[in-house]
Formats: C-alpha cells, sequence, structure tokens
C-alpha cells in the first residue's frame, strides 16, 4: 500500500484558488501595480476564443467653441475602436518525485501550492517579456525592401545602442529621455523591468535604491520607480534593453471557461512502487493595454505560443502613443 499520495492531499476546489493569489502575491509586477487584474479581465479570459475584443472611446480631440447668439454647435461624434487580446493556454505537469519534500510538510497542500504559485510567477514574468520583445520588434523587410522593415510602437522605443562612445551607455539623462517619450503623460511610469547585468551596473554606481517597508519585504528603485530584474529582458551584441512601465500598462484574467479543469492529480501504479502526478493548467490573458494581439501569424488555433507572442507581425498600437503606458529603453553599459 503507498503511504501519502497527491490524491490524499490536493483538493482541487481549494488548491487552484490558493495558487491563483499566492502567485500574484509572489510577482514583483503585480505588487508594483504593473500587472491588473480584475473581474472583466478574469471574464474576457474565460471566453471560449482564441482572442477577445475590448473595445474603447477614441479620446476627445479638437477645440471649444464660441457661443454665439442664434448659432448651433458643430456636431462632433465620439469614435470606438477595439484592442484585441490574445488568450494564452499553458498547463505544467510535475511527479510526486519533484514535490516529495513537499508531502513532509506539515500542510503538505499549501507547501507544494506555494512551489507551484512561485513558477507561475516566474514564467508570467517570462511571457510578459516575451510579449515586449514583440511588441517593440521590428518586422524586416521584405523581398528587395517592399515593405520596408517596420518597428509599429517606434514612438515609445529610445535607442541610444547606436551613437559613439560612451553616448551608447546608460545614463541618467538618456533614462529621463526615455521617459520623455510619453510627454506629459510620463508621471504614469512606475517601474523598471531590466536585466541583472543592468541592474549590477547601476548598484555599482550607486543609484539602485532599497526601500523597506514596515509591513512588506524589500524592493529596489531607480529614480523612485520600482525595479524588476529579468534576465530574459534582450541582450544581444551588448544591447541591452530595459522597460518602462506604468500602473495598470497590462491587464491580467485568469479565466475558466465551460469544461475548464485547472488542477489535476494522477497516479501510474504499475511503475516501480508508483508515481503520482500533478497537473496544473492556465487559461489567461496578459495583455499590454492598447496594443492589439493580431494574430497574423498563430499556428495553432487554441492561441499563440511563446515564441509567437514575440513574433512582432502579431502586434498593432491602437491607443495613442502615451496612452500607452510602456516606454523601451535600448543601450549599452561601460
Amino acid at each position: 500500500m503507498p503511504g501519502t499520495t497527491l490524491q490524499d492531499v490536493i483538493v482541487p476546489e481549494l488548491f487552484n484558488p490558493y495558487v491563483i493569489n499566492r502567485t500574484m502575491e509572489l510577482s514583483a509586477l503585480v505588487q508594483c501595480g504593473i500587472i491588473a487584474n480584475n473581474s472583466e479581465f478574469d471574464a474576457l479570459a474565460s471566453q471560449a476564443a482564441p482572442t477577445v475584443n475590448m473595445p474603447f472611446f477614441e479620446d476627445l480631440t479638437g477645440e471649444s467653441e464660441q457661443v454665439i447668439e442664434g448659432e448651433d454647435l458643430e456636431d462632433n461624434k465620439i469614435t470606438s475602436n477595439k484592442d484585441v487580446a490574445a488568450i494564452i493556454r499553458r498547463a505544467k505537469m510535475w511527479s510526486a518525485t519533484d514535490l516529495s519534500a513537499a508531502l513532509a510538510g506539515t500542510d503538505p497542500m499549501m507547501a507544494i501550492a506555494s512551489l507551484v504559485a512561485g513558477f507561475w510567477a516566474r514564467d508570467m514574468q517570462k511571457e510578459l517579456v516575451a510579449i515586449l520583445n514583440g511588441v517593440f520588434g521590428t518586422i524586416p523587410a521584405g523581398a528587395e525592401g517592399t515593405p520596408p522593415a517596420e518597428t509599429r510602437l517606434a514612438s515609445n522605443l529610445l535607442d541610444i545602442s547606436t551613437k559613439s562612445g560612451t553616448n551608447a551607455n546608460w545614463s541618467g539623462n538618456a533614462f529621463i529621455d526615455a521617459e520623455q517619450l510619453l510627454g506629459d503623460a510620463k508621471a504614469q511610469l512606475s517601474g523598471i523591468c531590466m536585466h541583472s547585468a543592468t541592474e549590477a551596473y547601476l548598484k555599482k554606481q550607486n543609484l539602485i535604491d532599497t526601500v523597506q517597508p514596515s509591513n512588506d519585504v524589500a524592493f529596489k528603485t531607480y529614480q523612485g520607480k520600482r525595479v524588476i530584474v529579468d534576465d530574459g529582458c534582450p541582450v544581444s551584441s551588448g544591447v541591452y534593453t530595459t522597460y518602462l512601465f506604468g500602473n495598470g500598462a497590462v491587464a491580467l484574467g485568469h479565466g475558466n471557461p465551460v469544461g475548464f479543469v485547472p488542477t489535476e492529480t494522477d497516479r501510474v501504479k504499475r511503475r516501480g512502487s508508483g508515481v503520482d502526478y500533478l497537473i496544473n493548467r492556465k487559461t489567461m490573458i496578459l495583455h499590454p493595454r492598447g496594443i492589439q494581439f493580431t494574430n497574423a501569424n498563430v499556428a495553432k488555433t487554441e492561441g499563440p505560443s511563446r515564441t509567437e507572442l514575440g513574433d512582432p507581425k502579431n502586434w498593432n498600437p491602437v491607443y495613442e502613443h502615451k496612452q500607452i503606458r510602456i516606454v523601451a529603453f535600448k543601450h549599452k553599459l561601460g
């Protein structure tokens, strides 16, 4: 007879909500406000479709009119557009050998859930970096240069890496120039996602501060903005890409479509003394607000792979550029 198995300790109805909540607690992107989750996004992620529409009204333009007695005001329309988000479907399976130490815990279900939540928090960060690679990527030119190469969100991209000498390196002035791409909306920028080498470079210059809240874990800041370190941030031939974000720049929705089974356990009895398996699935939207997912280059009807999320052909801005609360800053390090 086997001892304690995953089927003995995992209660899916309790396990899955805990994993979701704990994942958001562990995610620095969520904690600093870059990623925002609400019931509306959850409902969108629960739809049985590869993409979902997120309609919005265009901003009001033009100027006010002078009031003249007896004359009619000009009729101005409010126009609308739609943002489109991809529904992302992911899954991961672990065997009991990977989780055996957790089974010895005083509350094995919570111990295992914490491990699973930590995995999904890291995975969500990788997912977002792939999305940003696509959003700010360049579509190469076609045959004989027609159509020409295109960077669709060039308005929110500052590249100083092509400058000569030290002018290509990160500097406080260049960082301010990157913020200024949003003009008077730059005050919304609140977080920075950077490669660990960039963080080390800034730390050597004593430019990284550590903030220790009385009721939370310590976090790092640069020029008052929270720093998230991720080696998934692009680096190529000494050129690093750092991302600046505003609050709520990315929408997060946890989906629960009809027939969706987020957590399952299984056991193979005939293999040795038996092997337990834990399967955890995610259906979600993780969407940069104002940048439409075009679905132009996606192979499977179930939705995009991480590689396809990184394809610039699949993204197109629909908000006015200052309303897109994301900036890419390409630079070198001294």
